[in-house]
């Protein structure tokens, strides 16, 4: 069932979309973490490298999807507000048909690419049977895969952010219960895994084909919604495609720092590694605020109220901000003890002590350009939130960090601090970016 986030609290809106996505969010990450946790179980040092590298690559192929998925939020999100259920019809048939035929084409292209990945990845030896294995089995997944986050996105647009929440619990406690029998009962190492991930996917989207058969969404299917329409389907990719290619470099970004960061030594390598996985954690406010942004500010858009869609984007900001700076405030005195929580090595904690004492401040800059990015998301203009991204990244993010660990070879810190300065090299472009549109009349799909 569609939420009208026009009217009401701004504040409470916020909250009520948000917190779903927050522990969705969370879930997913957990959900993520669970092949991992329970491999090292039952396999040895070989299984556990497979799914490491295996999930890896799962990650940023997902993250990509999700980043596509934007464009159908917005594009359903901008007609709900303007009221047009007959709009918000032909974008959810258009997704599906475009999705349906992305998704096969991918399974495709990556099964044959398989092995090339695997050699990319610079995968142990011991570990690329086990890896093929896993990335075999989960890009045969990838139609459920790409099915649960199109069918989230739907519901996301529509206001609704519990049922996918619901969702990914459900794939969540499968996904558990499936690797315990897989790779405990069974022995089946890293395809078990991947059997689990795949199957506990493939629950998750009918438990949502079943939902949607029974809630009324206010969307009603009809033959020709979803026969392709160049208008419908140019504002989905024009709204999706920036995000996705501003993920998938996100996630390059993060690769090419950690290598950085290996050719520093062992300790810190694991110093690095563990910071972010820290980070990953911490950022989950600032993150589900992009999202919230994207969902309420194209929804008050497409009723014609603007304003109200820049007071969301400023009320989203002034959350992550405060959020941002009682983390980075706490972390200056408990930097060593929390990368301690995930290592016995007191060298590598001291390091990563020194690394998230820097690192930690982009939690407050991070999050102020998420919202950004969600603002001009809702606008329909993602190609700047991929442009601010992209930019910071080549120009200040990877050279600096480059140029830190060379210049203070006996600190972490400066690499730390580097990253945040890209945030904030982010934040001033999308605050010129946001004067130039508010110039500008903005144009919906509806």
């Amino acid at each position: 069932m569609e939420r009208n986030l026009t009217t009401g609290s701004i504040w409470k809106n916020i909250f009520y979309f948000s917190l779903p996505y927050l522990l969705s969010y969370f879930l997913q990450t957990l959900y993520g973490m669970a092949d991992l946790f329970i491999i090292g179980q039952f396999d040895g040092a070989a299984g556990t490298t497979a799914v490491s590298i295996g999930s890896q690559v799962m990650h940023m192929i997902t993250v990509i999807i999700v980043g596509l998925a934007m464009g159908t939020t917005v594009s359903i999100a901008q007609a709900v507000g303007a009221k047009d259920k007959k709009q918000a019809s032909r974008c959810t048939g258009n997704t599906i048909t475009l999705f349906l035929g992305v998704s096969v084409v991918l399974m495709v292209i990556l099964l044959l690419l398989v092995k090339p990945i695997v050699l990319v990845m610079s995968t142990p030896s011991e570990a690329v049977s086990g890896t093929v294995a896993y990335l075999t089995i989960c890009f045969i997944g990838i139609p459920f895969i790409t099915a649960y986050n199109i069918i989230s996105s739907i519901f996301r647009g529509l206001g609704d952010s519990k049922s996918p929440m619901y969702f990914i619990a459900v794939a969540c406690a499968a996904n558990i219960a499936l690797d315990y029998l897989f790779m405990g009962a069974l022995h089946l190492g890293p395809s078990g895994a991947a059997l689990g991930t795949t199957l506990s996917q493939t629950l998750s989207v009918i438990l949502a084909l079943i939902a949607i058969r029974k809630r009324d969404t206010g969307i009603r299917l009809t033959r020709s919604d979803l026969s392709p329409q160049t208008a419908v389907m140019g504002q989905i990719l024009k709204i999706g495609v920036p995000i996705a290619l501003q993920d998938g470099f996100i996630q390059i970004a993060f690769i090419i720092i950690t290598i950085i960061a290996n050719r520093r030594g062992l300790e810190a390598a694991a110093a690095v590694g563990i910071v972010e996985k820290i980070i990953s954690f911490l950022f989950l406010i600032p993150s589900s605020m992009l999202s919230t942004v994207s969902a309420l500010g194209a929804q008050n858009i497409g009723a014609g109220k603007q304003k109200r869609a820049e007071q969301t984007m400023w009320c989203a900001a002034l959350i992550a901000v405060v959020f941002g700076l009682i983390v980075a405030i706490t972390i200056q005195f408990i930097s060593v003890p929390v990368v301690g929580l995930f290592t016995t090595d007191a060298e590598v904690a001291r390091l990563g002590g020194q690394y998230i004492r820097g690192y930690i401040w982009d939690c407050i800059f991070a999050g102020v350009h998420f919202t950004f990015s969600g603002y001009f998301c809702a606008c329909g203009r993602s190609e700047f939130s991929f442009l601010h991204n992209i930019i910071a990244i080549l120009l200040v993010r990877i050279p600096g960090v480059y140029l830190t660990s060379i210049w203070f070879p006996d600190t972490l810190f400066p690499m730390g601090i580097t990253t945040a300065c890209g945030s904030l090299t982010s934040i001033i472009i999308c605050l010129l970016v946001f004067r130039y549109l508010k110039k500008k009349p903005i144009r919906t799909a509806v």
